[in-house]
């Protein structure tokens, strides 16, 4: 006689838990990356373009190791983004880099970015943070903010909250890091080191709707990727096209039949 097979009953969708109800990263270590920490940096990177640095002499990257301290080789920092000027693309020129050890490459960052998640403003934001860290034990690690400002001097430090699109924007003056007013109708910088500006562009890139930093020009012009430019390319000659194909209809002379 066969059994009769027992089933669960599943709960009502209403009553479980969604993304913002469960944790996306692990408790004791939060601000792992989430989808838009992947995504976000590449459109940085695909827009970046130095008026006075070689390609070969940029290196950019999210997510990576940052060691700052000889003393203490085992401290890292992970910034979702920086930027270093003046140092090769390709660790001493020959393979890519692992990690970037900053007594070694004997070049700081000249920009570090954070995506701000939830749990980490203290560590992200110092004292400007709701509530900040207390100060650091002796023997232990300082805070990522306590790194860029007092030991790296990062110039240019920048915050980005996703959630709720707030970019704040800390520069470093005589060693210690002011908050630089930001508009918020245009939420637009000026970083003199690289004569870009970096701001929020309303667009869709991966196919993702919505708000993301890009750089721009001195008349805010955003930089285009190169696929972006290669299908202005296309459209411009497509309508120089078209134009030429009007004027020669206009003459009577059809396009399609031109002599030899």
């Amino acid at each position: 006689m066969n059994q009769p097979i027992a089933t669960t009953s599943l709960p009502c969708m209403d009553t479980l838990p969604t993304m913002h109800d469960l944790p996306s990263d692990d408790p004791l270590e939060p601000g792992l990356p989430d989808e838009f920490h992947g995504i976000q940096p590449q459109l940085l990177a695909e827009t970046l373009s130095l008026q006075d640095y070689a390609a070969s002499d940029i290196f950019c990257a999210f997510d990576l190791n940052l060691y700052y301290d000889p003393n203490n080789t085992g401290w890292y920092k992970r910034p979702d983004w920086f930027l270093v000027v003046g140092v090769p693309r390709l660790y001493q020129g020959k393979t890519t880099r692992s990690s970037y050890v900053t007594w070694d490459e004997q070049v700081n960052p000249v920009m570090a970015i954070e995506f701000l998640p939830p749990g980490t403003e203290a560590e992200d934001l110092g004292p400007f943070a709701p509530k900040p860290l207390p100060p650091t034990q002796p023997g232990k690690p300082p805070s990522k903010f306590t790194v860029y400002e007092q030991i790296l001097q990062i110039p240019n430090y920048l915050v980005f909250n996703e959630t709720d699109r707030r970019l704040r924007y800390f520069r470093l003056v005589d060693g210690q890091y002011e908050e630089q007013a930001i508009a918020p109708q245009n939420p637009l910088i000026w970083i003199p080191e690289i004569k870009l500006g970096l701001g929020l562009w309303t667009g869709i890139f991966r196919g993702i709707p919505q708000e993301w930093l890009r750089w721009c020009d001195a008349q805010g012009n955003w930089l285009l990727t190169e696929a972006e430019t290669e299908r202005l390319a296309k459209e411009q000659e497509q309508q120089a096209r078209s134009r030429l194909e009007a004027y020669l209809r206009s003459q009577g002379i059809d396009p399609e039949n031109l002599p030899e």
